[in-house]
């Protein structure tokens, strides 16, 4: 068993050691073990990275309610919302809302709803969002028709400013050619009405945001794989147009033609991306920056979470980067963030960052599915 699933980090680790000795609990490692290890990763200047909540299995996708609750998707089989009562940032309540579910990642709140989005359907619990209570609100079935397939099924959701909820749909494979809805990302109104396919050619998305002034959506996509440790790269994707087609499984980083699918369409019929990231790095969440917290250098740039490679000869990502836009939303520098979840040396990673919500004081939660854990990035001026 991980310590993180055993207690919450706090700056007082010696305190906290003695009452994990007074009650006894059965923690495998020490609380010196687990400052050692958040205390190891490397932020900028000013930045403190603290555990914000254990004991979340596969914690993936956040969504936060009106009242403050954190609701948290799973690629396991479980939904979470996780209290912080007191508003100390350090959360004292994790209750499991359902179970059996189908891969549930996704969550999302829209007007006091929350909404959980399995493989093959997207739900919602009706008020829950707004205070949460006990017993739970009967959710309701708002989509079913998705398709069934695992590979690549779990869907990241999110409402845009447009007020309808955007589902990925990726593709079940590592490389194929399939009709939609799949590689796609597709939109629908709130009770599932008026869908249709947004941007076409995304192999897997797990993560998008719009940009605070021109609202364009901007999301990740993972590319292929068995095509060499640096090729092809994952990419960071704006849709400046509705339907507009992103490469796959044709063309890949905006140049580089698919050895079995490439001849039939030239890439140059594609839009590229914004971005050309890191090789099997698995870019997840990005997130555009608008708190107060941090530093106006951060004001409306992206924060990004590389999930970490499984497939490289030397692993690579488990970080969170920043991307710098200048005015015309060009990408002008990436660098990192929060770095230190994988140790170069003996190329083993303690932690794989998924998600990243925003708080209403502009600190960041960071959720973490290796080690079931949230953690809160905050800034000290």
């Amino acid at each position: 068993m991980d310590v993180y699933l055993c207690f919450r980090y706090t700056a007082d680790m010696q305190r906290i050691a003695g009452l994990l000795v007074a009650v006894g609990l059965g923690c495998t490692a020490s609380a010196e073990s687990v400052s050692a290890e958040l205390s190891s990763l490397k932020l900028p200047p000013g930045f403190t990275i603290s555990m914000f909540a254990s004991d979340v299995p596969g914690a993936r996708s956040m969504a936060r309610g009106e009242d403050g609750t954190i609701f948290v998707g799973s690629r396991d089989d479980r939904v979470y919302a996780v209290r912080d009562s007191d508003g100390d940032g350090d959360a004292d309540k994790v209750v499991e809302l359902a179970t059996s579910l189908n891969m549930p990642n996704g969550v999302a709140v829209f007007k006091g709803d929350v909404y959980v989005a399995e493989i093959h359907q997207v739900s919602v619990w009706r008020g829950l969002g707004r205070k949460f209570s006990e017993p739970l609100p009967k959710r309701e079935i708002i989509k079913r028709s998705f398709p069934t397939d695992r590979h690549h099924g779990w869907k990241f959701i999110a409402f845009g400013p447009d007020g309808k909820l955007y589902v990925p749909v990726g593709a079940p494979c590592n490389i194929c050619e399939k009709e939609d809805p799949y590689s796609s990302i597709t939109r629908m109104n709130p009770d599932g009405s008026e869908f249709e396919i947004v941007a076409r050619g995304v192999r897997n998305s797990v993560g998008f945001d719009w940009h605070p002034t021109t609202r364009e959506l901007w999301f990740t996509d993972n590319g292929r794989d068995m095509l060499g440790d640096d090729v092809p790269p994952c990419e960071l994707n704006r849709v400046t147009k509705l339907g507009q087609h992103f490469g796959y499984p044709y063309c890949h980083g905006g140049d580089i033609p698919d050895p079995e699918f490439g001849k039939k369409r030239a890439c140059k019929e594609f839009r590229p991306p914004m971005y050309r990231l890191q090789a099997h790095a698995a870019p997840l969440a990005i997130h555009f920056y608008q708190g107060k917290q941090f530093p106006k250098t951060y004001q409306n740039q992206i924060i990004l979470a590389e999930h970490g490679s499984w497939n490289r000869s030397r692993k690579v990502g488990y970080r969170l980067m920043v991307a710098r836009l200048d005015t015309k939303s060009q990408v002008v520098s990436y660098e990192p963030f929060v770095d230190g979840f994988l140790n170069e040396k003996e190329q083993e990673a303690w932690g794989r960052p998924v998600d990243i919500l925003e708080l209403p004081d502009g600190s960041l939660l960071i959720s973490d599915d290796k080690q079931g854990a949230l953690y809160r990035v905050s800034y000290a001026r």
